[in-house]
């Protein structure tokens, strides 16, 4: 198998071709439902999120939430999108148990949001690497439905309406991802940017942004195959797994003289499969027509200005900006993959830390500690103004860098500022070089066989020499004053 950028499937009749286009599903992010003023908290008893719209009630009528629609349109204009000034409402109808009206609320024919594009890279190192734009081909906003319960009882099934109704925001792809790690690495992208506007919390563990996966494959240079539509799946990580392992069962298939069929399928994370569900209907089953209770969406001017006003500094925008102030790119693009962690980091630039530093710190020192304690950025002992005292204690020669890894396990256990603990403790670093050059002239003494074979060439040596002193003054020393005493010692 060749690299990401060239991914083929090696088949007997030779190289197959991937064709990936994501549709992806985000709970918008809102005061309430869809059409109704139902609440949409995660994890609720079941039914107790229901009101009489998502139940469908005889009588009962939407009313469009502006919030649901400005989080759209936000959306959209974090992609570039083309925001479509007149949307309208239609009825996509079929049976389903958990669907209380007979047919859903959904935008197929005039979407709120038009043509949009998502810049990718696969190297971790430099992201403006080998950088491919994946193009979006719309955005539109629909109810979502209620759930099914199998395993609540032995002989029957019971529904939870607390889902239904909920605002969805489906982001449609182009099929123009050609491997697994470019369909991983635009989910990753997306939720990241999803994140920074506020417009979905991302949180695929929970429902709230799943990938409906669309895969084909192809020899290079033919017509697109047919697709296979993998419902549901709810990581990046599965996602990828879903790309890979369709891909190889659909050139299986038509390896061994079978076709693929157009259905929709289900992935098995146990069995790393995939396998059929339905057979995949086309638009015109549905009878899709307009929602005869909904006028059309109509957005004016300072609508639009207030959204686009209200959007945040954005991923990539942010990582510029940290790689121009001499932050290594892939430090940037690591402090800037989650919302949370490049807030806490611009809170600690904003408190007087030097970027530079800043960045290998955090990402060094404070990520290896959050990980180790199984904490995140939002539950950090130790805050953005506590960690650049730190880092100004570094800065000025009060702390080596020994001590002050010592000082920060200190402020992890105990949520006290770095000045307090080097006060209370006595860690302050110490530059006498009277002190230094005493405990030097000690250590020389005892060394006395290495210090002839130092003399002798064996250069290497001075870096005991350095250990032992720090060692002998409890790691209080200032390093560069007893580097430049230890050379004139030893010269």
């Amino acid at each position: 198998m060749a690299d990401a950028a060239t991914y083929t499937i090696t088949g007997e009749t030779g190289e197959w071709e991937v064709v990936v286009g994501l549709e992806v599903h985000a709970q918008v992010t809102s005061n309430a439902k869809l059409f109704s003023g139902a609440a949409t908290a995660f994890g609720a008893e079941p039914n107790t999120q229901v009101s009489l719209v998502d139940a469908a009630m005889p009588g009962m009528l939407p009313v469009p939430n502006r919030e649901c629609i400005r989080q759209a349109v936000r959306t959209g204009m974090a992609i570039d999108a083309k925001i479509n000034t007149w949307s309208r409402f239609d009825r996509k109808n079929y049976f389903y148990a958990d669907l209380p009206q007979g047919y859903q609320i959904s935008q197929l024919y005039h979407p709120i949001v038009g043509e949009g594009s998502l810049d990718i890279s696969l190297d971790d190192k430099n992201p403006d690497a080998d950088v491919k734009t994946i193009g979006i081909e719309r955005i539109h906003v629909e109810q979502d439905a209620g759930k099914l319960m199998h395993d609540q009882h032995p002989t029957r099934s019971y529904v939870d309406l607390n889902r239904s109704g909920v605002a969805l925001m489906e982001i449609v792809s182009k099929p123009d991802m050609r491997s697994p790690q470019e369909a991983g690495a635009y989910l990753a992208k997306l939720r990241s940017i999803l994140r920074y506007v506020g417009s979905c919390d991302g949180n695929m563990d929970q429902g709230s942004m799943r990938a409906d996966v669309n895969v084909s494959v192809r020899k290079a240079g033919d017509e697109f195959g047919t697709r296979t539509e993998t419902k549901n799946v709810n990581s990046v990580r599965f996602v990828m797994a879903v790309v890979e392992q369709e891909a190889k069962r659909q050139v299986e298939v038509i390896e061994g003289g079978g076709r693929i069929v157009q259905e929709t399928r289900l992935y098995d994370p146990d069995r790393n499969e995939t396998r059929s569900m339905r057979s995949k209907e086309d638009a015109h089953d549905y009878r899709y027509f307009p929602d005869p209770d909904l006028l059309p969406v109509e957005l004016d001017d300072a609508f639009l200005e207030e959204c686009r006003a209200s959007l945040p500094e954005l991923p990539d925008a942010k990582r510029k900006r940290y790689e121009a102030a001499g932050i290594a790119p892939y430090q940037a693009a690591v402090l800037t993959a989650e919302v949370e962690a490049a807030r806490w980091f611009d809170a600690l630039l904003e408190a007087g830390a030097k970027p530079v530093a800043a960045a290998n710190w955090t990402t060094s020192e404070l990520f290896g500690a959050l990980n180790r304690t199984g904490k995140s950025i939002e539950t950090s002992p130790v805050s953005p103004a506590q960690a650049a005292e730190l880092l100004g204690l570094v800065a000025d020669g009060t702390l080596s860098g020994t001590l002050a890894k010592q000082v920060f396990e200190i402020m992890l256990e105990t949520g006290q500022g770095a000045g307090a603990i080097v006060e209370e403790r006595g860690l302050k670093q110490t530059s006498d070089t009277g002190a230094i050059e005493a405990v030097i002239a000690d250590i020389l003494v005892k060394n006395a066989d290495k210090v002839t074979q130092y003399k002798g060439g064996k250069e290497a040596l001075f870096g005991f020499f350095v250990g032992q002193t720090m060692k002998a003054m409890g790691g209080k020393a200032n390093p560069q004053v007893v580097n430049e005493l230890l050379k004139q010692a030893l010269s």
